[in-house]
């Protein structure tokens, strides 16, 4: 399962080697803006998808990586385990994967990578049986301002269920769910929603009623869920055409 899919110009596969990583790494430092190359722990343990442009030899233009779980017993190893208590999921026993670092090369903006992206997921998530995906969703920036319609929609349309929902473990957190009063402008709340974030809603996703503010990766982040018998149908059949 080395090659994922091909798909026009794109081709998404698994990181086979050191420098397939390490590749993966500078494009993360590209698209994030770190002065340092993005690296941490969790790289050791994941399965990293690259997404390549054919067209301009291989360039890599999108990655993200995979943390397999084969039960919620084991969600205290994942990367967002150290910014939410995710002791409710611990008792969820069906297979989980956990999608992190994703990004898109700056310099590409073919709306055709982020489906590309989905289908390779879904590829990876049918092979591997999983019924659960998750990961920390991110918005630019530290500032809540600009985002408060967004964090309206999230309060009120996408909440997760009371059983899953994380509690709240990191230092510096904005408690939209408690705080805010307004109701949501839809059009703002779209436009101000991360594209990745937005596809999870989508497909049924859900968030924490807290965001993470993570100042070392200057990002405003909020846990989110998706368990795959809860996609709609339409959508699955679309993602299975995109995988196949």
């Amino acid at each position: 399962m080395a090659v994922l899919l091909n798909k026009g110009r794109y081709r998404a596969r698994l990181a086979r080697s050191a420098l397939d990583l390490a590749e993966a790494q500078r494009l993360r430092s590209l698209a994030f803006g770190t002065e340092d190359l993005d690296q941490d722990v969790f790289d050791s343990i994941c399965a990293h998808i690259l997404i390549e442009d054919m067209r301009a030899e291989g360039q890599l233009v999108c990655c993200f990586r995979m943390l397999a779980m084969e039960h919620g017993g084991e969600v205290g190893r994942s990367y967002s385990a150290q910014f939410y208590d995710l002791s409710t999921l611990e008792d969820f026993s069906g297979r989980m994967v956990e999608m992190g670092r994703f990004c898109i090369h700056p310099d590409w903006t073919d709306p055709d990578i982020l489906r590309v992206a989905w289908g390779a997921m879904t590829a990876y998530v049918d092979h591997n049986k999983v019924e659960m995906l998750f990961g920390c969703s991110s918005f630019a920036g530290i500032e809540t301002t600009e985002y408060l319609d967004a964090f309206a929609m999230l309060k009120h349309r996408h909440l997760g269920p009371s059983r899953w929902l994380p509690r709240v473990k990191a230092p510096d957190v904005f408690r939209f769910a408690a705080r805010l009063r307004r109701r949501p402008d839809a059009k703002k709340a779209m436009l101000r929603m991360p594209p990745l974030l937005r596809t999870y809603l989508m497909m049924g996703g859900w968030v924490s009623d807290h965001a993470v503010v993570d100042r070392h990766m200057n990002t405003l982040h909020v846990f989110t869920g998706l368990e795959v018998r809860a996609i709609p149908s339409a959508r699955k059949r679309l993602l299975r055409v995109v995988a196949s």
